[in-house]
């Protein structure tokens, strides 16, 4: 990422706990939003549950970052995009045994699924971050 090598490390442990935080979201959806919202509901709320997680991460974090172009947190969003997409997959294939049809209902808005909603904010939220932290 550019001229500063510790950027990408920066971007990797703040997705680290990205993860983290949507293993926890996805533990509550399955445990408590699920059985008291229904299906639907309960895969509406965590997905804004998981969006402002993001949200929030990369809100908190863009000062730590130093003064950076634009084009960096557009790249440090692409990172966090591609690990997610790449961890989603991998897990689903070869952890959960899932077939690429499976994988693939996330992306169809079925039941209350926004995961497709998630990965644009995993997209955008570091470049909105450093926008509203007047970073930029």
């Amino acid at each position: 990422m550019g001229s500063h090598p510790a950027v990408l490390l920066k971007a990797l442990v703040l997705w680290i706990a990205i993860l983290v935080l949507a293993i926890l979201n996805g533990t509550l959806r399955e445990k408590a939003l699920i059985p008291a919202m229904g299906t639907f509901g309960g895969m509406i709320t965590s997905g804004i549950i998981l969006c402002v997680c993001i949200g929030l991460v990369a809100f908190l974090a863009a000062p730590w970052y130093s003064p950076l172009p634009s084009s960096q947190y557009w790249l440090i969003g692409l990172f966090w995009l591609i690990l997610t997409l790449l961890f989603e997959f991998s897990f689903g294939r070869f952890v959960q045994h899932k077939d690429w049809a499976e994988l693939l209902q996330a992306y169809t808005f079925e039941g209350g699924n926004i995961w497709s909603v998630v990965l644009v904010v995993t997209l955008l939220s570091p470049w909105l971050a450093a926008r509203l932290r007047g970073v930029l």
